[in-house]
């Protein structure tokens, strides 16, 4: 007997609802992609750790004809390659997430309910708070956590953005095709 995996059903019709509009899929980086350690070694090359799951659902995103896309506060080498490596966008340096997300929302021709974004602390705040879909790994902040839409049952770095790609494809009704 084949056991069908859909994410969507467990979730409030709201929140089905609002991972089914999703057009632009924007993530931050620290703590949500990665696990939040920032690793520095002598010469002061960066390093992070980014979890291979969380960057099929990336692929299965932009598969399904969802853009997808990087913002983070940070400056964005190590994870500009990362997204390089996944064929997504990646903006760093972003000092007001919200206005920028507008821009980028205006650009690929998308309304702010259209836009998912995951986050994980302060900085992705009021962005998460006029995205159409806010979303947070499992170990956000708590602040975080009270404005989000939907939790990941998994942490930053570990799977979060994969259970969040995953949300959104069953919402959309396109995740069978991927494990048919």
């Amino acid at each position: 007997m084949n056991v069908v995996f859909d994410p969507a059903a467990a979730c409030p019709a709201d929140v089905r609802a609002r991972a089914a509009a999703v057009r632009l899929a924007c993530f931050d980086v620290d703590g949500t992609l990665t696990d939040g350690r920032i690793v520095l070694d002598g010469d002061g090359r960066e390093s992070k750790f980014f979890h291979v799951r969380d960057g099929q659902g990336l692929a299965l995103l932009r598969r399904a004809g969802i853009a997808v896309a990087f913002v983070t506060a940070r400056p964005g080498a190590v994870a500009a390659r990362r997204a390089a490596e996944l064929g997504v966008e990646c903006h760093a340096e972003v000092g007001d997430k919200l206005a920028f997300v507008r821009e980028l929302a205006r650009r690929h021709d998308v309304g702010l309910d259209a836009v998912a974004f995951m986050g994980d602390d302060l900085a992705d705040l009021p962005l998460m708070r006029a995205a159409g879909f806010a979303a947070a790994p499992a170990d956000a902040h708590a602040w975080i956590l009270q404005h989000a839409h939907w939790r990941s049952t998994l942490a930053g770095g570990h799977g979060a953005a994969r259970e969040c790609c995953d949300l959104v494809l069953a919402a959309q009704g396109r995740l069978e095709a991927y494990h048919a």
